[in-house]
């Protein structure tokens, strides 16, 4: 990835590296572009052309390519790093800095992945369930893991899949903590501009579209529901059409990609996410640092990141009445939802909060 971005796995490293260096700890983010753009740009371009014959081959292209830049970069930042830790965020980075550490240096990883990078894959529609692509990084992902000096789950669901697809790996050092962000401090808003706000790409594994079928249910039962859509993605146009078929399309607000999306969340009564998979889902805990309860389903590890009945609730996937009607239930009760919204403004600050995780994510990579 880029050193800046609004993924989930940006906002990790970067709240953590902002806390690090808070502290006055040496930090260093090593990524593909962290060597020259002379040799970057044309590698990474060429993936298109071979995108137009073969999406799977366009993925083998792109990891391959990624992996070897990023073992150039990283032999350069580790040559006369004594004993540093290498806090790689994916299995192919963690490959990379484990062909090119130095005695004394050590590589952990942190689980972001849905299930696998495979699946990941698959859920981007780009290569096949078990496919050769499939099947090959699956067994990359067996033979990296184990050789790691650590492990950071983000959700014990992700710790329970992956100690269950590769047992081998339970003998690696691990822990479990949960993503983090700062506290946004101020929460207050004057009024909502609409009643829910979702973030994130418009991809199918995020499932958008689920959110116009259940605003157009609420609606066949008598409630009006208003969302505004964050985030731009292959499947935004389908959401339009689906959304102006099902007669929503007025009650839907599209703001496309915005930088800095969270600071959007207080404007709303509550938080929706309904992606098929996620392993932790760290949106869901920037609505809560606002002081605004979620709706999730509690697919992966997202029922870890809220409590159900208090400071959210679980909706489900398969069931767009039954969604709809969690929603016109909670909508129907706003001391309900400003309690949710209290409770979970308290659960960040206890659980979530940079300060409070980042402290033990250091003391776990530096033992």
């Amino acid at each position: 990835m880029r050193p800046r971005g609004v993924t989930g796995v940006q906002t990790h490293f970067q709240q953590f590296m902002g806390y690090l260096q808070s502290r006055a700890i040496e930090t260093c983010l090593v990524t593909p572009y962290s060597v020259s753009k002379l040799l970057v740009y044309p590698l990474f371009a060429l993936r298109r052309l071979i995108h137009f014959f073969s999406t799977s081959w366009s993925v083998w292209w792109y990891r391959e390519v990624h992996a070897w830049v990023l073992k150039i970069a990283l032999r350069r930042s580790l040559r006369d790093a004594e004993g540093c830790v290498v806090y790689a965020q994916c299995p192919l980075s963690a490959a990379a800095a484990l062909r090119v550490r130095r005695p004394g240096q050590r590589v952990v990883l942190v689980a972001h992945f849905n299930i696998s990078q495979a699946d990941e894959w698959v859920g981007m529609g780009l290569i096949d369930k078990d496919g050769w692509l499939y099947r090959s990084i699956l067994a990359f992902e067996a033979r990296v893991l184990p050789q790691l000096d650590g492990i950071v789950y983000v959700s014990r669901f992700m710790q329970e899949h992956v100690e269950s697809r590769i047992p081998s790996v339970k003998a690696v050092r691990s822990v479990v903590l949960p993503n983090f962000v700062s506290d946004p401090r101020d929460v207050s808003v004057a009024s909502p501009v609409a009643d829910l706000i979702t973030i994130g790409t418009v991809e199918p594994r995020k499932n958008q579209l689920y959110l116009v079928e259940i605003l157009a249910a609420a609606k066949s039962m008598g409630r009006v529901l208003t969302l505004t859509v964050v985030g731009d993605g292959p499947d935004l146009s389908r959401m339009k059409q689906r959304a102006k078929h099902l007669d929503v399309e007025s009650q839907i607000f599209f703001k496309g990609f915005v930088p800095n999306a969270a600071s959007l969340i207080s404007g709303h009564r509550a938080y929706i996410h309904v992606a098929r998979m996620e392993s932790f889902g760290i949106v869901l805990i920037e609505a809560q640092a606002c002081g605004v309860p979620v709706f999730a389903p509690k697919a992966g590890g997202m029922g870890e990141a809220f409590e159900d009945g208090v400071t959210g609730w679980g909706i489900p996937l398969g069931d767009v009445q039954a969604a709809a009607r969690v929603l016109i239930a909670i909508f129907s009760d706003e001391d309900m939802l400003q309690s949710a919204g209290s409770a979970a403004r308290e659960r960040f600050l206890n659980y979530f909060e940079t300060t409070r995780v980042a402290s033990e994510l250091r003391s776990f990579l530096v033992s």
